[in-house]
């Protein structure tokens, strides 16, 4: 637990630290700073050890928690955002321009891993049989990937009909001018989860803010390919091939509370950039994952990049290369936003990512 206060800030002004099941306090002068805890979550006050005052960093301290019992341990799947027979409709995530108009999927079903192609080299002593077989939904049909869904793109009047190069493949948003993905063939479009909002034809669209949908997301994929398939490092992609970012997977039991506080001063710190609103209130809490992460940009890390390449544990994910860059910033602003101690591990950056 850090604690960012007045109080902290000033090394020779003594300070008193009051940990209470239900909060915790920390007074000096005529100021005070209180951490308040979501409902079912108790501290334990006499394992309350390692009080330490760090300049720049704040207050440092470590409690036990006291959590009710965990519920099931269900891992969300993005397949599990489109049931069969009910009508969608697709939005463009950053402008809510309308992307598909009230589609009905008979069927919803789960592609194999991009990779799946390279492996099967290890698995038959022959010539790859299904190297020239691709896989082409109709026009009531949704397949599932990793990062994207790919639908029919019949009567789709934002994509193109016969794409000439890489660059005219990709599918725009007649609004606002964002890629939402591209054609894989002249009746087959690739949509990035990242993208587009998907909701139900019954319902009205609700904007989610662009940093907040982002992280979700990719917390998604990370929480479901570790759980399916035992992969913990992944290599961000852009839809251009270069590599954006490398990112290891450490836990995904984190719960990330961030208040207010009720200090005289109100000097709060924002985590997330955009997901908190005046009328959010004072105590905001999210179950998050936590990750270390390495930036490839302008050919840093590049010999980690090329180890991690040709290293069959580490999972591929593609995005747009516009959407790997806000991500890079997205996680960047996490890591500024912890204490300075706390912000790598190693040579790897430390973040916080809300799922």
């Amino acid at each position: 637990l850090f604690l960012r206060s007045a109080a902290a800030e000033f090394p020779s002004a003594p300070v008193e630290v009051s940990v209470c099941a239900d909060s915790l306090e920390v007074r000096s002068g005529g100021s005070c700073d209180a951490a308040a805890l979501p409902a079912g979550v108790r501290l334990a006050p006499s394992s309350c050890r390692g009080l330490r005052r760090l300049r720049g960093d704040g207050l440092h301290l470590r409690v036990r928690l006291r959590l009710p019992p965990p519920a099931a341990d269900v891992v969300f799947t993005l397949r599990e955002s489109l049931k069969s027979n009910k009508n969608y409709i697709f939005y463009c995530q950053s402008c809510g321009d309308v992307v598909v108009k009230d589609r009905k999927f008979l069927r919803v079903l789960p592609l194999p891993s991009e990779n799946w192609s390279d492996l099967v080299e290890e698995w038959c002593c022959h010539p790859n049989p299904f190297a020239r077989s691709t896989l082409h939904p109709q026009h009531g049909d949704c397949f599932v990937g990793d990062t994207f869904f790919l639908l029919s793109s019949r009567n789709e009047s934002h994509v193109p009909e016969s794409p000439k190069s890489k660059e005219n493949t990709r599918v725009i948003c007649k609004r606002c001018k964002t890629m939402l993905g591209e054609t894989v063939s002249s009746g087959t479009i690739k949509y990035y989860v990242t993208e587009v909002t998907i909701q139900s034809a019954e319902g009205s669209f609700s904007p989610t803010p662009r940093s907040q949908f982002v992280q979700s997301i990719v917390a998604q994929c990370l929480l479901e390919l570790s759980s399916a398939k035992s992969t913990f490092r992944f290599t961000i992609k852009g839809d251009n091939g270069k590599t954006y970012i490398l990112i290891w997977l450490l836990n995904s039991d984190t719960l990330l509370v961030e208040s207010l506080g009720s200090s005289s001063s109100q000097s709060g710190f924002t985590l997330f950039g955009d997901i908190l609103t005046p009328s959010s209130g004072p105590l905001e809490t999210w179950n998050a994952v936590k990750v270390l992460y390495q930036p490839c940009i302008q050919c840093r890390n590049k010999e980690l990049a090329d180890a991690w390449e040709d290293d069959m544990g580490v999972h591929p994910l593609k995005f747009p290369s516009e959407t790997c860059l806000e991500l890079l910033l997205i996680l960047g602003l996490s890591t500024t936003s912890l204490p300075p101690s706390l912000r790598y591990m190693n040579s790897f950056q430390v973040r916080n990512s809300f799922c």
